[in-house]
């Protein structure tokens, strides 16, 4: 079966031979919609770039409808390119920038008909006589949808097309352009460093980071089952908490995992899953706890799999439909790096006899970042250690979410149950150990 879109270890490089994009494979079914994202920097325009031919591809392949594809024009390629920036024409009405690409393609036919077609769809027939600098920005963005649809494209390539609005117009837009990619049917990508637009739009999201493919999934499952740490930071809101651990799993005890003061006691018999946490014996880890996963409780109300800790109140974030309660538990935060944009390296001065070493100290660090999660850990060595923040640091290392009638107070020590059945678990490179890595695929199915 031929894919609509397909990437087969596609790779870009720019100056100096740093690839942006790094061997990435990818299949976008016909009709699908797919949403890559990432933070900024991470090469998800230029895969986008690639796929219209904007951009030639150094190495691997590009399929369209199993047609080998690289060299192919972009008019060609029978695609539309939605804009951040709109990239409308400032001295043409809307109807005149919907039908200029109808004009480009077919000079004998007249657009008209296409163009009223494509505003009643869109709800704009009494903007087609107004220029763009005498509309909102959210209708500038529709009639910039009405020129890549009047085209009946082939797929539909849309580059972060809201961030330039307010929050309430692009949750509005974000329902629209799902309403309309569905009717039409027509193949989607969509790139977004917004993974609330991700999980709300997408069939499948393709997660990258550093131009290397981390994880590509449905939106549940790329939240239930993050392949890695730097997945499980990125989805979710709010962040996931991500606290340095230490597996403890004596002969003739109890498995723990330690938190600072603190410790996660597994229940028995220990389910497969935290069986494969015994080889991580006296190792530090990264544990995993969504918000959701942790509620505020009293130790003799605990249900089957919850295990008792406490939290000292550091901040209380009102919602209004829900409360955000930040807790100090003694723990110490793992810091995921490159959750934002990249920072560029600072040049460094050396000795010639040094330059060597530097070389490739800065090289060990750009592969580390392609090629997956790295995870800092204050004092790494020191697994022993009293994981408790120095005095007068507010870290408030655990969010839960709760409800609002709950009343809480900075400084108040409150009792917590956390759900060992959502309990994430890392190794120090970033990548997934428990739930066990071979249940991944059940919820991408």
């Amino acid at each position: 079966m031929t894919r609509a879109i397909s990437l087969h270890q596609v790779s870009k490089s720019y100056t100096r031979g740093f690839r942006v994009v790094d061997r990435l494979s990818l299949d976008i079914e016909p009709g699908e919609f797919l949403v890559l994202l990432g933070p900024s920097g991470c090469g998800k325009s230029t895969v986008l770039r690639m796929i219209a031919g904007l951009e030639e591809i150094d190495e691997g392949e590009l399929l369209l409808d199993g047609e080998w594809s690289n060299d192919l024009l972009p008019a060609d390629r029978h695609m539309a390119m939605v804009f951040q920036n709109f990239a409308l024409y400032p001295s043409m009405t809307s109807r005149d920038n919907i039908g200029f690409p109808l004009r480009i393609e077919s000079p004998g036919e007249n657009p008209r008909a296409r163009v009223d077609a494509t505003a009643r769809m869109l709800g704009i027939e009494d903007l087609l006589d107004r220029f763009p600098a005498q509309l909102s920005g959210g209708e500038r963005q529709r009639v910039a949808m009405g020129r890549a649809i009047a085209r009946h494209p082939t797929a539909f390539l849309m580059d972060e097309p809201l961030s330039n609005l307010d929050a309430k117009l692009r949750n509005h837009l974000r329902a629209e352009i799902s309403a309309l990619t569905r009717k039409l049917g027509v193949t989607t990508v969509y790139v977004t460093h917004d993974q609330a637009e991700a999980m709300s739009l997408g069939d499948r999201v393709a997660v990258l980071r550093g131009g290397v493919l981390q994880q590509v999934g449905t939106p549940r499952s790329v939240y239930a089952l993050p392949r890695n740490v730097f997945v499980a930071a990125f989805i979710g809101t709010p962040r996931i908490n991500l606290l340095r651990g230490l597996v403890r799993a004596p002969l003739d005890g109890a498995m723990t995992v330690s938190l600072g003061k603190q410790y996660l006691r597994l229940p028995e018999p220990l389910s497969l899953d935290h069986q494969l946490l015994r080889v991580q014996q006296g190792r530090e880890v990264i544990v995993g706890l969504r918000s959701e996963a942790v509620r505020i409780a009293s130790p003799a109300t605990a249900r089957p799999g919850e295990v008792h800790i406490t939290g000292l109140v550091e901040h209380v974030e009102f919602q209004g439909h829900e409360v955000l309660v930040h807790f100090n538990t003694g723990s110490q935060p793992a810091v995921v790096p490159d959750l934002e944009a990249p920072r560029p390296v600072p040049p460094v001065r050396r000795r010639r006899r040094d330059a060597g070493t530097v070389l490739e100290r800065l090289r060990g660090r750009a592969g580390a970042l392609r090629a997956g999660p790295v995870v800092t850990l204050e004092h790494p060595a020191d697994a022993a250690a009293d994981l408790a923040p120095p005095e007068g640091r507010l870290p408030g290392d655990l969010i839960v979410r709760t409800t609002p009638d709950i009343d809480l107070r900075h400084g108040m020590q409150v009792p917590l149950l956390v759900d060992i059945a959502h309990l994430f678990v890392f190794d120090q490179h970033g990548d997934r150990i428990c739930p066990a890595p071979a249940r991944l695929p059940d919820l991408d199915e």
